[in-house]
């Protein structure tokens, strides 16, 4: 029984796994399956996260940019950060991408 199970212990490929329990590929009518939805706007997030310190939040538009400038925020995202609206306090950079308008928000 040991060489048995042997490919699914070890993860070896080719193991003697029962055909139903390997995925079936995408119908031709349907899209390819992806890990990351969309690349680039996740690289972007990240890119803005970077320059928005955990110290910054919950803060207002004044708080984040002076957050933004003490950690070397480029001009770009400290552009974006003097868009958001005045008064309003951001917990999240996601509430802070969502007020950009640039994705889902969690308000």
């Amino acid at each position: 029984m040991k060489q048995e199970v042997r490919g699914n212990v070890q993860g070896i490929a080719g193991g003697r796994a029962e055909e139903w329990k390997t995925a079936e590929p995408a119908g031709e009518d349907q899209p390819e399956a992806s890990r990351v939805p969309n690349a680039d706007a996740l690289a972007s997030l990240s890119r803005f996260g970077t320059y928005i310190g955990l110290s910054s939040m919950p803060g207002d538009r004044e708080a984040l940019r002076r957050g933004a400038r003490t950690l070397g925020a480029p001009d770009d995202v400290l552009a974006d950060l003097d868009r958001l609206p005045e008064g309003v306090v951001f917990h999240t950079v996601s509430e802070i991408w969502a007020a950009l308008g640039r994705g889902p928000g969690e308000r």
